[in-house]
């Protein structure tokens, strides 16, 4: 329909073909709460940010799992340092996990050759993302964080859709693009009725190791003024560490711990 908003909630139509299933979890598990991570384009280390954050709630002892939706581009094992293929019996998918038990699905998990890629359309992708929800066994788990595909594409509104994602971080640089970017995912959260926890800036300084002075490589963020007019939350500014990209090349993003990414935690936590 022309008019439609992609909120299948709200919607009276029976017969629309574009109204999306609601997935449902298996009976062997249960999620309290979905956290998804996205950007409005790739390349700005959403990934990067869905993994730290995991690994924070882990760390305080909260069960988590990372759903890697970004189907078409999954590096999440590969930041945990972990490979496949998973197992699997009558009908359920056993995720991997990682050193600190974190329970992880990735479609990397699923290729005996994990350098294979996957050409698929839009509906088998969402295909796919809905057997991760439904079909994988979770169990018990406090949180869910979805590392989504990048943008505001077909994949991405299929998960919204049909995921009950309880709160979105969305992940940006300090280019001046970003503005635009973001502008497009916040009506998108707005569209499906999805709680904006806040914006998170990536690589937004280098440390100077001599004075300790913040440099922009970048160039100058204007996200507060922006975040000002656009009436959302800044979570935090990661800086670039030369330290933690070796870590995550090395499949120890676990070992990572940036207090800016404590900070964005302690919203989640705050969000009971």
């Amino acid at each position: 329909m022309a008019d439609c908003d992609h909120n299948c909630e709200s919607c009276g139509v029976e017969n629309c073909g574009s109204r999306i299933e609601k997935a449902k979890l298996n009976d062997r598990s249960s999620i309290k709460r979905i956290i998804a991570v996205l950007s409005g384009k790739g390349g700005v280390g959403k990934s990067f940010v869905a993994s730290l954050v995991a690994a924070s709630l882990s760390r305080k002892g909260y069960k988590v799992g990372i759903m890697d939706a970004d189907v078409t581009g999954p590096s999440i094992p590969k930041s945990f340092g972990i490979s496949g293929p998973c197992d699997g019996e009558d009908g359920i998918i056993y995720p991997i996990e990682s050193k600190t038990g974190i329970k992880i699905m990735s479609a990397n998990l699923l290729l005996d050759n994990e350098d294979d890629p996957i050409v698929w359309r839009g509906p088998l992708l969402g295909n796919l993302v809905r057997q991760f929800y439904e079909n994988v066994l979770w169990e018990e788990l406090d949180y869910l964080v979805i590392d989504m595909p990048p943008g505001t594409g077909d994949v991405a509104l299929t998960i919204f859709q049909m995921t009950p994602v309880d709160d979105l971080i969305i992940v940006t640089s300090p280019q001046d693009l970003v503005s635009l970017i973001v502008k497009k995912a916040l009506k998108m959260a707005e569209m499906m009725n999805i709680h904006v926890l806040g914006v998170v800036e990536n690589m937004s300084y280098v440390s100077c190791p001599d004075c300790g002075k913040q440099i922009p490589v970048f160039g100058e963020s204007h996200l507060d003024e922006f975040a000002k007019e656009m009436h959302f939350d800044v979570l935090g500014k990661l800086p670039i560490v030369m330290g933690n990209t070796k870590l995550v090349d090395q499949g120890k993003v676990e070992a990572v711990n940036l207090k800016e990414i404590e900070a964005v935690t302690k919203k989640i936590l705050e969000r009971k």
